[in-house]
């Protein structure tokens, strides 16, 4: 009977385990790195804007026009009010880093270096059980971080290629009725690459491919014993079409396909009692994304985009992410960039991804429900 209790009580602390992934837009993956890349709604695969293009299609970094260095350093500000059970959430406001280099080598070779937070944050819920009120506590804290050296290289005027080491960070820490899993870190490891092919002045395509993060297991020791689990990242594909149809126009469509059943269909925790399944039942996600870049003067550029991807939690598997607020489907952004001199430029975006909340179709049918607010800043200097 003592296993029974420790085993149910090591589910019910996972299944909340995925609280961290409200820092999401795409499930738990965020649109862009940068302001710029945020603007465009994530629409960035064929058309690099700036040096974060390491992290997301490192043959950009060949084709931003540099002649010796560019570096984009940039802030964002979260806010993702949301719910579970009608409850809502007591942390509403987090910081999203982010910052990024790009070197000219030679007229082949550029050298980049990225790093930003991709995932994370948490929840601090008091009560959000509705078929057990009382004494339903959770809090979560959880934090996913990349850095991408990597490499662009120019094979032709037409084609430019790229890939990239990703050395990856991830912490995380649960509170409930249970028990307290304090916070921990492990370490991880993955790759990206990609490629860019111009048809004409006028249309390019991008291609991007990022491997599964593989993340060494995290080990918490209580007073009740081991607990063990592994959260890696999914793989992801994007492809996308950048269409020039005058100068100081740009309009670009991604899709892009993250792999999620890979990674949060099933996940296996092993507590004091024996090791059970975690059957949080995500799906793979398709995500569309269209962004528009125009430039109003020779100092003033203006973006706007649309981006949308089917919540990857469905109405079945709500009971198993209660606390996994990854739900929102439709984001509509806007951006602008504003060159102070010849060198030197600021952008901003603003994303908001719309309310979503999806009710179990199966007893207790419990609701979880997100909207997000996302601003980004960014400074970038090119020479």
């Amino acid at each position: 009977m003592m296993n029974k209790k420790i085993i149910a009580g090591a589910v019910s602390a996972a299944l909340f385990a995925l609280a961290h992934n409200a820092y999401a837009t795409n499930g738990d993956q965020m649109l862009g790195v940068t302001a710029t890349q945020w603007g465009m709604a994530g629409a960035v695969v064929a058309a690099p804007q700036d040096a974060g293009t390491i992290m997301t299609n490192p043959a950009g970094i060949a084709e931003l026009g540099i002649k010796e260095v560019r570096f984009d350093m940039g802030v964002g500000v979260l806010n993702p009010p949301r719910k579970a059970n009608g409850q809502d959430s007591d942390s509403d406001y987090y910081l999203i880093p982010s910052g990024a280099v790009a070197f000219n080598i030679n007229d082949k070779l550029h050298l980049g270096m990225g790093m930003a937070g991709l995932s994370g944050m948490g929840v601090d819920f008091a009560d959000i059980m509705a078929a057990a009120p009382g004494a339903q506590a959770v809090a979560t804290t959880k934090q996913f971080y990349k850095i991408a050296p990597g490499f662009g290289y120019k094979i032709s005027d037409k084609l430019s290629i790229g890939a990239a080491l990703n050395i990856d960070y991830q912490s995380l820490a649960i509170h409930n009725s249970s028990f307290t899993l304090p916070q921990n870190q492990v370490y991880g490891y993955g790759m990206n690459a990609g490629l860019i092919y111009k048809f004409s002045d006028a249309m390019q395509v991008g291609a991007s491919w990022t491997s599964e993060q593989n993340m060494s297991e995290f080990k918490w020791n209580t007073t009740a014993g081991t607990y063990r689990m592994t959260m890696d990242a999914p793989q992801q594909f994007a492809l996308g079409l950048a269409f020039k149809p005058m100068p100081g126009l740009l309009i670009e469509a991604d899709v892009k396909h993250i792999a999620f059943s890979d990674v949060l269909d099933k996940v296996a925790f092993q507590t004091p009692a024996g090791t059970t399944s975690m059957n949080f039942g995500w799906s793979d996600q398709t995500v569309y994304a269209i962004g528009i870049q125009k430039e109003i003067d020779a100092n003033t550029t203006v973006r706007a985009g649309f981006n949308y991807g089917k919540s990857p939690i469905g109405q079945e598997d709500v009971n198993n992410n209660i606390g996994s607020l990854a739900v929102t489907e439709k984001h509509l952004s806007l951006g602008v960039t504003r060159k102070f001199n010849d060198k030197v430029s600021g952008s901003l975006s603003y994303v908001h991804a719309f309310h979503n909340e999806i009710t179990s179709n199966v007893a207790p049918f419990n609701k979880i429900e997100l909207e997000q607010n996302i601003v980004n800043v960014q400074l970038s200097y090119k020479f």
